[in-house]
């Protein structure tokens, strides 16, 4: 399908934000999500995760810029047929993302089920 414009996919991506439940938003620890078109090196990636999990935070932590969720707007749009798959694709990668702030790898999302 077509990009969805900004500011409805921003909408999708503050939606899938929403019903994260609160007790893991309190765990968010200096953390931004963003939203661009693509990766520059990796088109077709759906979201990244860059920083540093809480898993691999030590004393000497702090005083860093925020890690970031980039969320890929093109990308997304590019692997969904309508608006409402879009939103369950970014529901999915926000929660993915998410995740690897906690330090789930990779392969454990994907046996979770959150590919």
């Amino acid at each position: 399908m077509d990009a969805i414009p900004l500011p409805r996919f921003e909408e999708l991506v503050a939606d899938a934000l929403d019903e994260v439940p609160a007790q893991l938003m309190d765990l968010l620890d200096n953390v931004v999500v963003l939203v661009e078109d693509r990766h520059p090196d990796e088109p077709d990636l759906l979201g990244i995760y860059e920083g540093y999990a809480l898993t691999e935070r030590g004393a000497d932590y702090g005083g860093t810029l925020p890690d970031r969720i980039m969320i890929y707007r093109e990308a997304i749009c590019d692997v969904c047929k309508d608006e409402d798959e879009v939103a369950e694709e970014v529901a999915i990668t926000v929660v993915h993302e998410i995740a690897h702030h906690f330090g789930i790898e990779e392969e454990r999302l994907h046996a979770l089920g959150w590919g």
